[in-house]
């Protein structure tokens, strides 16, 4: 397996695939880095360069007791891109990821970046605070850290109702759920716990203005996970000239649900 070892130890596993101008894929929670299949298979077809990794933790990554706070996961992506002697890259993230990406910009610059893409992003503030009174309550992230430790796995298949807006309709095939199941499995319950904290109470209010690269936010509407209203619209608002996408009706996972409209909107935005 292709694998970095940070100035840690942690060993980070990442996928490589085609070559040209390059794409690196971070991916949402619980998931890793099988989630960016589609996508990669269908840009590296396209003469680009697909790279995705799986984040410290999860996947087929080393699982350290610590280090899932957002300027450790920022540290390791900088290695793998230096690892990797990535320029005029463009970053993705999805959902916890668009943390990781948007992150390493503030703490790293952008000096390798060509562009930035958010796709149901946690970002700017996930979290209900006295200032973000949109966000979220803490009631929630606390739900999911006892369900995760008292049945994972059944906590795991509950979620996904939500993540693919099965409940509100949407088609995802059994075979679908049931990767989603096994790759979240594969994670430590230590960093799927202390990533919930991660991705539910970190501020990127400031990282926002750090952002300086064309950067394409994504967002469905029927979001049941990461609500539009409080993240990706307000994203947008934030960052100087973003351009934003909303897809009618869709859920959180619409990597899978509308995975044709998204790959097309990347190819767009990488061939701008």
């Amino acid at each position: 397996m292709s694998t970095l070892v940070t100035r840690d130890g942690t060993a980070i596993y990442y996928k490589d695939w085609g070559t040209g101008k390059p794409v690196l894929f971070s991916h949402g929670w619980p998931l890793d880095a099988d989630m960016w299949d589609g996508q990669m298979e269908f840009l590296a077809s396209r003469g680009y360069r697909a790279i995705a990794f799986d984040r410290r933790g999860f996947g087929r990554s080393s699982q350290p007791w610590e280090g899932y706070d957002y300027d450790t996961l920022a540290d390791d992506l900088a290695q793998l891109i230096e690892h990797l002697d990535l320029h005029d890259v463009t970053l993705v993230g999805f959902s916890m990821g668009g943390g990781d990406v948007t992150r390493y910009i503030a703490r790293h610059g952008s000096a390798r970046v060509a562009g930035l893409a958010l796709l149901g992003s946690v970002t700017p503030l996930f979290i209900k605070t006295a200032d973000n009174p949109d966000g979220v309550d803490k009631s929630v992230f606390d739900g999911i850290r006892e369900g995760l430790r008292a049945d994972r796995p059944q906590f795991l298949i509950d979620f996904a109702q939500q993540f693919y807006g099965i409940n509100h309709g949407q088609k995802v095939s059994e075979g679908v759920q049931a990767q989603t199941l096994n790759i979240a499995l594969l994670a430590s319950l230590k960093a799927t716990l202390d990533c919930v904290t991660a991705f539910s109470e970190t501020d990127f209010r400031a990282d926002m203005a750090r952002i300086d690269v064309p950067t394409l936010i994504i967002h469905g509407d029927d979001d049941q996970v990461v609500p539009f209203q409080s993240t990706g619209k307000k994203a947008a608002e934030m960052i100087d000239g973003a351009q934003l996408k909303v897809y009618p009706g869709a859920p959180h996972g619409f990597v899978v649900t509308h995975a044709r409209q998204l790959s097309d909107d990347l190819l767009a935005f990488l061939s701008r």
